[in-house]
């Protein structure tokens, strides 16, 4: 048996010892690249004197490199029992350091495990509940929120939608809500191989801080605004937000009926909220 840095087997040692196959329905992929764990976890910035909150450990390597970056604490939540042994072990090398809670993420009051102080959100989250979690970090309705910054990893084409800027194709609610709320940039990608079984797709880290005062909007107005521009984005914005004023809407917002959503600004899109 190999023994890495931090006196732990190779991450693909614990994936066969545990037999912790990958589980698609679960939307895992396993990361063993111990340099790009590392990497994802210097991403994070300064990690001393800060709980990092992660999603979906799996066996645990992005865990043990937020721990060994001096992770004052990490809060460990993971849906599949099969993971707890791989973690347990870790939790054993770092006593105190690392709290594990099982439990579905989308069920989950994240807030009350993390307790006050400095925390940060870093995870390799699972594709399949990946966006949903962050729109629901981005409407908070506490703001600035408990979270100090947030480095994740998506499949890249999400990721692109996230940073998205007005005009591009990728461009849309998902890159509005980010931008209104956050800085997003894209931090690196990952290549399939890294992982076990490899996806079809690259994967993105993008790393998301908040900002401390953003253009003030009702976040159930911008959802319900967006929503609907982009869920018809060929159309004119006339026809796409008919079901909320039309183009009377867009008249009073001093917007030309005639554009489509991709053109907006965030700027606009929040002003066409604030006259819902």
């Amino acid at each position: 048996m190999s023994v890495s840095f931090d006196g732990l087997p190779s991450l693909r040692e614990t994936i066969d010892r545990f037999e912790l196959r990958a589980k698609k329905a679960l939307g895992q992929n396993f990361l063993l690249d111990l340099n790009l764990t590392a990497k994802i976890a210097r991403a994070a910035g300064d990690l001393t004197h800060t709980t990092v909150l992660e999603i979906g450990p799996g066996p645990g390597g992005l865990t043990r490199a937020l721990l060994a970056a001096g992770a004052q604490r990490v809060v460990a939540i993971e849906r599949d029992e099969r993971c707890l042994p791989a973690l347990q072990e870790i939790a054993a090398i770092y006593p105190g350091r690392l709290d594990i809670h099982m439990g579905d993420a989308l069920k989950t009051d994240m807030r009350s495990f993390v307790g006050d102080g400095l925390v940060k959100i870093v995870a390799n989250l699972p594709y399949n509940i990946g966006t949903e979690l962050l729109l629901r970090w981005l409407t908070l309705a506490e703001w600035p929120p408990y979270y100090a910054s947030m480095t994740l990893m998506f499949q890249r084409e999400v990721g692109e939608r996230i940073v998205a800027r007005p005009s591009s194709d990728h461009y849309g609610r998902l890159g509005v809500l980010a931008g209104w709320r956050t800085d997003a940039r894209l931090v690196f990608d990952v290549p399939p191989q890294a992982f076990t079984p490899p996806p079809k797709v690259t994967s993105s880290v993008v790393h998301l801080t908040p900002k401390p005062e953003p253009l003030p909007a009702d976040i159930r107005k911008l959802e319900r605004v967006t929503e609907a521009a982009f869920g018809q984005r060929r159309k004119m914005l006339r026809q796409s937000l008919k079901s909320l004023g039309g183009e009377a809407l867009l008249v009073r917002a001093d917007i030309d009926p005639t554009r489509r959503a991709e053109t907006l600004s965030i700027a606009e899109f929040v002003r066409l909220a604030q006259l819902v």
